[in-house]
């Protein structure tokens, strides 16, 4: 809120780019400006490039009923590229992904049309240090634009123990709660004696639809 758009892009990336050493994993920025991100034909044919080039195994979006326009937009281009990715006119090169990808909603709150359904359910207890340690590398994002947009920039703590706390309070405590029940298709309940925080994902049907012995394999976490 406080910076302009150059200085804020290259330090979203910094931050990006450090989440990403945490994770040890790459991420790979399309340099969409916020908030003008459209459904294209050249953006759909970029994920398109991005899923081919991976062959991807699991893809990861929004759900398209969300507040922002960006993830809407994501959400279309992905479901979009969906299917285009088996055509080989589609593809770079005429190479088609002919494994389908699943396709795989992540969590949220909304309700309307319909609210988000937790297909797959993950205890990440022994890993949410890491998860938070990688949201908190996000510092623009976390600790100064979204509090200052809800006017809570002032309840903010400074220092790193009470931002982790912030973090785990506002991000991690609901998702016993929300989740718990639905674990149970995949945990017993001896298994989730202990759980304290969930990740729970809904698969979009536009991909590939997987049974439980593909998605054990897909989510080695999982318990067998």
């Amino acid at each position: 809120h406080a910076m302009k758009s150059p200085e804020l892009a290259a330090r979203r990336k910094k931050e990006m780019q450090e989440a990403a050493g945490i994770f040890g994993i790459v991420y790979e920025n399309l340099d969409n400006h916020d908030g003008e991100l459209m459904p294209t034909i050249e953006n759909r044919k970029a994920v398109i490039r991005l899923i081919c080039d991976w062959e991807a195994d699991i893809v990861i979006v929004h759900r398209p009923n969300d507040y922002h326009p960006d993830h809407r937009y994501a959400s279309a281009l992905v479901q979009d590229a969906a299917y285009m990715i088996s055509v080989p006119l589609m593809v770079p090169e005429g190479k088609p992904l002919l494994k389908a990808p699943v396709f795989l909603y992540h969590a949220d709150d909304f309700k309307k049309p319909n609210p988000f359904t937790p297909d797959i359910v993950i205890d990440i207890t022994p890993a949410v240090d890491k998860k938070v340690e990688a949201i908190y590398a996000h510092e623009s994002q976390m600790f100064e634009w979204l509090p200052w947009n809800e006017g809570i920039l002032e309840t903010i703590p400074k220092d790193k123990p009470g931002r982790k706390k912030f973090l785990i309070d506002r991000y991690m405590v609901d998702t016993k709660g929300k989740f718990e029940k639905a674990a149970l298709n995949w945990y017993t309940p001896q298994q989730l004696k202990n759980a304290l925080y969930f990740e729970a994902f809904e698969i979009c049907e536009y991909g590939k639809m997987p049974d439980k012995k593909e998605i054990l394999a897909l989510f080695p976490m999982l318990p067998r």
